[in-house]
């Protein structure tokens, strides 16, 4: 009898087990293998992915740039000149702006407005729908959004046009900024206050003390048995942990993507975004960062 109790609750605990790796790979389908990996995609830049598993499953997906290998180039979305309606710029996915603006390397930018995300087919923006990032914004010397900048003020990446980054130092002559969330790491030490209990998915951008690495940071979250996101603060002590000195967070939820160009020339998407709480569904957004590899 004992024999037989064993042997059933030992059928029990593999049934269990065979049922939790058959919902974790229904659940992974399509998505990038929650493995940790490191490897160099193109000349000076290292994809990173870090899988963590306490105190909760977070993927995050990692591009480092070394602007000492292949001197970068940099552009923020333009506007659109012919636009009408409410807003600055066409809305477009991070795939789209990649592939339309012909760079290597893309990631989503700042929040923006109007927006809204009732149902998957109760959204707005659209493809092509006017909207206006939140933050001050300029591309290639236009600028073209003051946002919501009265209301909420929002810390400012500038890059100039020798791609020197820095953050909420405007230089005398402006050519391409980005605004974000919030800053996350300032002088190598995490901003005070951050919150450390709400996870989502992530964006962020940082930079080392000399300037020479760019980091650039997307989390995938709202997927179960997958990954549930990051806190600010855990984003913040991942970028420290990477060598960032100072960083920003991006807009981040359904917005958070990263691309690259891949072989063939067409966009190949390095996270898991979602939209409207549907996997690998990229929302189109206001305005980007791109960077060209030469």
């Amino acid at each position: 009898m004992k024999r037989k109790k064993i042997f059933s609750i030992a059928l029990v605990i593999l049934l269990g087990l065979v049922l939790l790796v058959a919902l974790y790979l229904k659940f992974s389908k399509g998505r990038p293998a929650p493995v940790p990996m490191k490897e160099k995609t193109m000349g000076g830049v290292t994809y990173m992915r870090v899988v963590r598993y306490l105190p909760h499953s977070m993927i995050a997906h990692v591009l480092v740039i070394d602007k000492k290998d292949r001197k970068p180039q940099f552009i923020v979305t333009p506007p659109d000149d012919d636009i009408q309606g409410d807003g600055v710029i066409r809305a477009r996915t991070t795939s789209q702006f990649l592939e339309e603006f012909g760079v290597q390397i893309a990631i989503n930018g700042d929040g923006f407005f109007p927006w809204w995300s009732r149902s998957p087919v109760d959204y707005y923006p659209h493809v092509g729908d006017p909207v206006t990032p939140n933050g001050f914004t300029a591309s290639k010397g236009d600028r073209y959004a003051s946002g919501l900048q009265d209301i909420s003020p929002e810390p400012t990446l500038y890059i100039s046009r020798g791609s020197e980054l820095v953050f909420n130092r405007p230089p005398s002559n402006i050519y391409n900024a980005l605004s974000g969330d919030r800053m996350l790491l300032q002088g190598g030490e995490n901003i005070s206050g951050l919150d450390d209990t709400k996870t989502d998915p992530r964006s962020a951008i940082g930079i080392n003390r000399n300037g020479r690495y760019i980091y650039l940071v997307v989390v995938d979250g709202r997927q179960p048995f997958y990954s549930e996101g990051a806190t600010y603060v855990e984003l913040a002590e991942l970028l420290q942990e990477l060598g960032a000195f100072n960083a920003m967070s991006l807009d981040g939820g359904g917005s958070s993507t990263m691309v690259i160009q891949g072989k063939d020339g067409k966009p190949v998407i390095l996270n898991s975004p979602i939209d409207s709480y549907i996997p690998l569904r990229e929302r189109p957004v206001a305005n980007h960062l791109g960077v060209y590899i030469k």
